[in-house]
């Protein structure tokens, strides 16, 4: 997700494509992720005529109102999480999703969320509920250790929990710097080109704190009940997790082409499945959109066209949800 800060514009990732993958934009759609609205500007700049706008972060909101009024009632903002998305709307035309934290949230250093800026340590994106701060300083290191390790791929999961909860006897954790310097501790200097120490692990802290991956599975069930037939979804993921997770929710409820006989030229489609796969792969950024903003580089789209079939729930384990049995 991107948003903006006082230096840096707004760039939306993976739009170009979505507009592309969902050609012709219309009527009703929910962007679930809002952020600072680039979505929503783009798909009605593209021909949606209304777009439901959710975000739980009240900054979002905040922000909105500077622009909103130019849209003269087109767009509709909900404060909440969009795994809740059918219970504020219903049969729409589509669903964009674009998860993670924004660039609004990470640039400012206030909110916690980065590793490189000092701020306290809170990640939360809805301001609300227990923060980082509190997971580092109060959970055991069992607890934190599988935080890191199933929701960060962190591989040194154990030594730097261990390292956590010795530190925090002298001093409780505060700020992200704090955290930061520790975990860089505990792991080889990076290379350069390689990707910071401490990014496995506040990812993971963030996603913990966010209940993210719950917030995933419910959003695409969610979705699936609010799209009317020929409704799209698309979902923007930016790590292997999420975006394993929104694959295999695809190719559960996608349909599946089968030839009648081993001589037949056309394929037949199974009529039972709630979605039709529009991105057989994933669509990534181009040349030209990592010049403009590097932080899409890891940036997957997929996209799914409603059926008519009944929607239908789909348990965590068959996404391949990281299960951590937090308090």
């Amino acid at each position: 997700m991107t948003g903006q800060t006082e230096d840096k514009p707004h760039i939306p990732v993976l739009l170009g494509p979505i507009l592309r993958e969902c050609a012709p934009v219309q009527g009703t759609w929910i962007d679930g992720t809002f952020g600072a609205g680039g979505y929503t500007r783009g798909l009605l700049a593209a021909g949606a005529d209304h777009v439901v706008g959710i975000d739980q972060d009240p900054l979002a909101h905040e922000m909105a109102l500077e622009w909103i009024g130019d849209y003269a009632g087109r767009i509709t903002m909900i404060e909440g999480n969009f795994a809740g998305m059918d219970t504020v709307a219903d049969q729409v035309d589509g669903v964009v999703l674009d998860l993670g934290v924004s660039s609004m949230q990470l640039d400012l250093a206030e909110r916690g969320f980065s590793f490189l800026r000092y701020g306290p340590l809170d990640m939360r994106m809805s301001q609300e509920g227990p923060s980082a701060a509190d997971i580092v300083n109060t959970y055991g290191e069992e607890e934190i250790a599988d935080i890191l390790y199933h929701y960060g791929e962190e591989r040194q999961s154990r030594r730097i929990a261990r390292k956590i909860v010795d530190q925090r006897k002298a001093m409780p954790f505060e700020t992200t710097l704090q955290l930061a310097e520790v975990i860089e501790g505990c792991l080889p200097r990076s290379k350069p080109g390689q990707a910071h120490p401490a990014t496995r692990s506040f990812q993971a802290l963030r996603i913990a704190v966010n209940d993210e991956y719950g917030a995933l599975w419910q959003g695409l069930m969610a979705a699936e009940r609010v799209l009317k037939p020929g409704g799209l979804l698309a979902v923007v993921t930016f790590h292997s997790i999420e975006d394993r997770m929104v694959k295999r929710f695809f190719q559960s409820h996608g349909a599946k082409k089968t030839r009648v006989n081993r001589y037949a030229r056309e394929e037949a489609v199974e009529t039972d499945a709630p979605f039709e796969i529009l991105t057989r792969k994933a669509v990534g950024p181009d040349a030209d959109e990592l010049a403009q903003n590097p932080r899409s580089r890891s940036s997957k789209l997929r996209v799914g066209r409603r059926t008519v079939a009944p929607a239908r729930d789909i348990a965590a384990r068959d996404l391949s949800m990281p299960d951590v049995n937090q308090r």
